[in-house]
């Protein structure tokens, strides 16, 4: 994929065409169009067998004027610079466009965490907080899990951060472990943000939710609770999921003449998202190749795995019944397949609004974490709930307004509001 695609250029044509409409400021345009700091680092590790191993390591900061910097840290064989250059711009639009105080970063290491330990796994997480202590923090740059990262991690790496500075600061890192300082509907957040915006789309659409079909991209975190959301917030079915198979290094499209039930599924994949073949297939479901999920017979697409799967090649062999786009995954339609689906007039809801809900529940967790005090998960989802739903109307309201696709309006509400901050800081 990263040899086909680069992110961080699909992010910045992204940003270029909505600077020109709204006639930014080429200084201010030049300004965001690339991130304030980056960091390079190499981690050596000692393995279990004693030997040492030294990896490479990632923290980009794009944009700090709406508050502190904001993103995940992947744990993934085909991490590059760019990718993660990429991905921290999109957090400092998802953060804006959610209003959120918040700014965008994104870090990551390369590495295959399935090849590893545990042990070697929390040796390579407290080395990389090694590299990164005196440029993250709750006020600086407030990392979580992303990719190949767990809650376990964030709390390993918390844990090393707050020896470093000799405080305990559970607020440094979101995502962490219940009774390790995290929140409650964390886990859930991400993927019933995606359906929180699905809801809202299918209102204005006016699609009958329960006659709905959704084909899902995915089995990792947001995948499985858009595909538990879909079923038991909308009453519809889901078709199929994907996932990457860690053992054969392969992709496979799964699905069930009755719909997929996540709830089993989940108790047959590993904590890398890999279900296991043999008792699905036992179960009676149809095992594909990994690009099959985009055929399904569906109104509704859910890309929920990794950036530019949705792509010139794939977007054309999309159901012709499909009337929403949600983009579950960060980036998952290159601009070749934004223009397919503008063309069809089918209903995108962007990445940086729809996956919102992760990010949004982030900062939940750190506002409990500075009170020391912590909500209910009832509490936690209808803040979610109200928060991703107005996030919605902002964008429907600004794309019915200047008359512009979602993916646009989003840009414009959060350039707006990054723009508004710098100013006001007297950046711009």
């Amino acid at each position: 994929m990263s040899g086909q695609i680069n992110a961080f250029e699909m992010a910045q044509e992204q940003f270029d065409g909505v600077a020109k409409k709204l006639n930014l400021d080429p200084q201010i345009s030049e300004a965001l169009r690339w991130p304030m700091r980056e960091f390079t680092f190499r981690i050596p590790v000692r393995m279990d067998d004693g030997s040492l191993r030294v990896f490479q390591g990632y923290r980009v900061q794009h944009n700090d004027a709406r508050g502190p910097n904001k993103g995940g840290i992947r744990f993934h064989p085909s991490e590059t610079l760019d990718t993660v250059r990429a991905l921290a711009t999109w957090m400092t639009w998802k953060c804006a466009v959610a209003d959120i105080p918040l700014g965008g970063g994104k870090g990551g290491i390369i590495v295959d965490p399935a090849t590893l330990s545990t042990a070697e796994k929390e040796r390579l997480c407290r080395g990389w907080v090694q590299n990164m202590w005196r440029n993250i923090g709750p006020r600086q740059d407030v990392p979580a899990p992303d990719v190949g990262t767990t809650p376990q991690m964030m709390g390993w790496m918390m844990d090393e951060y707050s020896k470093l500075t000799g405080q305990f600061t559970p607020g440094v890192f979101t995502g962490k472990p219940l009774g390790g300082g995290g929140s409650l509907g964390r886990t859930e957040a991400t993927g019933y943000g995606v359906i929180y915006t699905v809801r809202e789309a299918m209102k204005y659409l006016g699609i009958d939710p329960k006659k709905s079909v959704a084909a899902i991209e995915g089995f990792g975190n947001v995948a499985q609770y858009a595909s538990i959301g879909f079923i038991e917030m909308l009453g519809g079915k889901v078709a199929c999921v994907s996932c990457w198979d860690r053992h054969d290094k392969t992709s496979y499209t799964y699905s069930h003449a009755n719909g997929i039930d996540p709830h089993f599924l989940l108790t047959i994949v590993d904590q890398y998202g890999t279900i296991d073949k043999v008792k699905a297939e036992a179960a009676g479901y149809i095992i594909e190749s990994g690009d099959k999920w985009i055929e399904k017979d569906c109104n509704v697409l859910i890309p929920a795995a990794i950036e530019g799967h949705v792509n010139a090649e794939t977007v054309v062999k999309m159901s012709k019944n499909v009337k929403i786009v949600a983009e579950g995954a960060n980036g998952p339609c290159t601009p070749e397949a934004d223009e397919y689906i503008k063309q069809k007039g089918i209903f995108d809801i962007p990445d940086f609004l729809c996956n919102a809900g992760g990010v949004t529940c982030s900062y939940f967790e750190s506002v409990q974490n500075d009170m020391n005090f912590y909500w209910s998960k009832q509490e936690v989802l209808e803040k979610l709930d109200a928060k991703m739903t107005s996030a919605f109307h902002g964008v429907l309201n600004m794309s019915t307004k200047e008359n512009v696709y979602m993916r646009d309006a989003a840009y414009m509400v959060a350039i707006d509001r990054v723009v508004k901050a710098m100013q006001l800081r007297g950046w711009a």
